[in-house]
């Protein structure tokens, strides 16, 4: 029988697994969406609007998922969205990554001032509602994925600064930090050499749930019209799509919400993935 331990490192295998699979995929897609994709996602023909999925009645031969009220193929529309989804992900999520690791792990080793300073900075920038923050950035800046790119990473840089910032200290509190202390290693070599690789796993693991929380601000900022300015499809501008035409043409709505929603679980699954895997007890 599997003790506890190996459960865990089998679901924690499970997850890494389908989760990287999946982004995997969906990273094959947004490198090769011209090749891949079906159709235009741009092109329209009013006399096939709204064609039902290639297994219900009345479908068309080359609509594999339908089309729109504009007569644009859906499939298509969806693996061209993968792109901008992708694109923010990384993008934001790495800059964001990089910014507030940066300040936490100052913080938390430099402690003292550096530490006062950060950390009410941190309070501050807290006390704004996000969402309403986020909607007047990108209305002062105007729509576009840099907008929406640089609100996420004004918004989202505290959640990395405050975690991080906990570890540093508890990791700063460790003998092998007083060890390289007294063998004469600076105070940035300590940080870098010793307190940054203790630290990496969390900020791992940070990094790709960030990743899934960009995916869900930029459909929402689609969703209302506040993201890419051009006509080139999004998952959010999707749904917004679908919404208004649920009873007449389910599938508009349902696939690219489907299609999110495997995606930002797919972010949080390798996240708690890796949290697993990285797990000192569990190692």
């Amino acid at each position: 029988m599997l003790d506890g331990r190996s459960m865990v490192r089998r679901r924690a295998g499970a997850r890494l697994w389908l989760s990287a699979g999946w982004l995997g995929l969906l990273c094959v897609i947004a490198v090769f969406a011209p090749w891949i994709a079906p159709k235009d996602p741009l092109a329209q023909d009013l006399f096939l609007g709204r064609l039902p999925p290639f297994w219900v009645a009345g479908a068309e031969p080359g609509y594999l998922l339908g089309t729109d009220s504009l007569g644009r193929d859906v499939l298509s529309r969806i693996l061209y969205g993968v792109r901008v989804a992708l694109s923010v992900a990384l993008v934001a999520g790495t800059i964001t990554c990089i910014v507030g690791a940066t300040l936490g792990l100052m913080a938390g080793f430099l402690r003292g001032w550096v530490d006062l300073v950060i950390s009410r900075f941190i309070d501050i920038w807290m006390a704004f509602p996000p969402v309403l923050f986020s909607i007047l950035l990108i209305a002062v800046l105007g729509p576009g994925l840099f907008s929406i790119i640089l609100a996420i990473v004004v918004i989202d840089w505290t959640r990395f600064a405050r975690v991080v910032r906990a570890e540093a200290m508890a990791q700063g509190a460790m003998d092998y930090v007083a060890s390289a202390r007294v063998a004469g290693r600076g105070r940035l070599g300590t940080m870098v050499r010793e307190i940054l690789p203790n630290v990496l796993p969390t900020i791992v693991v940070l990094l790709t749930l960030e990743m899934g929380i960009a995916v869900i601000v930029e459909a929402i900022l689609s969703f209302v019209n506040l993201s890419i300015a051009t006509d080139d499809p999004t998952w959010g501008g999707m749904i917004a799509e679908g919404r208004t035409s649920v009873h007449q043409a389910w599938w508009v709505l349902v696939f690219p919400l489907v299609t999110l929603f495997l995606t930002v679980l797919a972010f949080s699954q390798l996240g708690e993935g890796l949290k697993d895997r990285f797990d000192p007890v569990l190692r």
